[in-house]
């Protein structure tokens, strides 16, 4: 080894200032900097090498795919703020009450539609945790099954199409976003069907967990129900169906449709009688905040991956990745582990922008399929999501979670629904046919 111990020690360093707390736009730049500086020292960095940054930023700035980011979120935002989502999860939960685990079930379903619908994690699990699970302790549901399958349900945001995970993937991994929302939908599905399944077995083994919703509490009924459904799920659904549609069909560039979306949820608003000034002045600002975020992510990062390449550090690392015990297969149990062990404590676009521009070169050399394993590492984030005791989801639960409900209810809720993220996990990487069979069926 050269000068690489550099480029190891600036990442070790890097990876101490973010565990000390510090935001990682500035952790990416403060590191950076800092061995940019010994570099020069000890004669192995030309400030040359800097004029390759504005290339480097302007160019990713000019990818289309990003603005997919801001629509997507916008649209989120308004589905969140207008009560469009609390209307979809009252009906559906009326609709499926009187059956046992129906609440339980109305959380997979609406967990599942509205990850469609919005993309973005936090706002699912708030939003469901502060409309179903008061509802569902007050009628008697077993809180570790309530608050499992809500956390769960709610990060399905992290893996279905339109995910940030995946636009964000798209842009580091370099496979086209509209691949990697074809090839993350039978995955994401699968693994709703497991929570689905795992919700009706345990409420036909455990009837006293997961009761039927009392006649009182369905306050719509016959027509006036019909209606209901037709007013509060058929349109959102339509709407979540043409916007992925689209893409999938290749009508619309996913930007595109984002765009398309944003404006589809504005007229639902309107249509409940709901928009107005504040609602969208209130989802441009979280729009902005998410916006701001990865951008800035993404120029500090840009920075520490100049510094870290020229240090050597790139080159050493796909060595060491290629040359693995088991080659192949060596690389991607090793990848998986990684990104299981940095989701516990990182933002799934820290991770992007810390661990992808090292692994894809690595999977690029071992043949293996980006967009196979682009989604491989959007579940393995939504497994790290929930995972005790730091897992995000289970944070963003607990934050809106009623007095009744305990923390260790939420972190033993979460771990079967955690197993189950494991399965999909294993059934992806031994049958990548689920992952490629869309793609090859789009791209045909």
């Amino acid at each position: 080894m050269g000068f690489e111990w550099l480029a190891i020690a600036m990442f070790v360093f890097f990876f101490v200032l973010i565990l000390y707390g510090y935001p990682v736009a500035f952790s990416f730049a403060g590191s950076a900097f800092l061995f940019m500086v010994l570099g020069l020292l000890v004669g192995v960095f030309n400030l040359n090498w800097l004029k390759l940054l504005p290339n480097r930023w302007f160019g990713t700035m000019s990818d289309f795919t990003l603005l997919a980011i801001i629509y997507f979120v916008f649209m989120g935002a308004v589905f969140e703020k207008s009560g469009l989502a609390e209307r979809l999860l009252t009906t559906i939960g009326i609709v499926l009450g009187p059956l046992p685990g129906g609440l339980a079930l109305t959380v997979v379903i609406v967990g599942t539609l509205l990850a469609a619908a919005t993309g973005v994690v936090a706002a699912t699990v708030i939003v469901m945790g502060l409309l179903s699970l008061p509802v569902m302790v007050r009628y008697g549901y077993n809180h570790q099954l309530a608050t499992g399958a809500i956390v769960a349900s709610g990060t399905m945001a992290q893996l279905l199409p339109p995910s940030l995970v995946l636009v964000v993937l798209s842009d580091q991994i370099g496979v086209g976003v509209g691949d990697l929302f074809l090839g993350a939908l039978i995955p994401g599905l699968i693994l709703s069907g497991l929570y689905a399944l795992y919700v009706v077995v345990v409420a036909f083994i455990r009837r006293d967990w997961a009761p039927p919703l009392p006649p009182e509490a369905r306050t719509h009924q016959g027509w006036q129900l019909v209606r209901e459904v037709m007013v509060s799920v058929v349109p959102p659904v339509l709407l979540i169906f043409a916007v992925l549609g689209s893409i999938f069909q290749g009508i619309a560039t996913p930007t595109e449709a984002g765009a398309v979306g944003s404006i589809g949820a504005c007229l639902l608003t309107a249509m409940n009688r709901n928009l107005n000034w504040k609602l969208i002045k209130d989802a441009a600002r979280s729009t902005a905040n998410i916006t701001a975020l990865v951008i800035m992510i993404l120029f500090c990062s840009t920075f520490f991956g100049l510094v870290f390449d020229r240090l050597g550090g790139q080159d050493y690392v796909q060595q060491l990745l290629i040359n693995l015990p088991g080659g192949y297969w060596g690389f991607v149990i090793v990848a998986n582990i990684a990104i299981f062990l940095l989701g516990i404590n990182l933002e799934f676009i820290e991770i992007s922008f810390i661990a992808m521009p090292l692994f894809v070169p690595a999977a690029q050399a071992l043949g293996v399929d980006l967009v196979w394993f682009g989604v491989m590492m959007a579940i393995n984030l939504n497994m790290a999501f929930i995972s005790p005791p730091v897992g995000f989801s289970l944070f963003y639960l607990q934050s809106v979670a009623p007095p009744e409900v305990k923390t260790i209810d939420i972190h033993k809720g979460a771990i079967p629904f955690m197993f189950l993220q494991g399965l999909a996990l294993i059934i992806v990487i031994l049958f990548p046919q689920t992952v490629t069979w869309l793609v090859q069926q789009g791209g045909g």
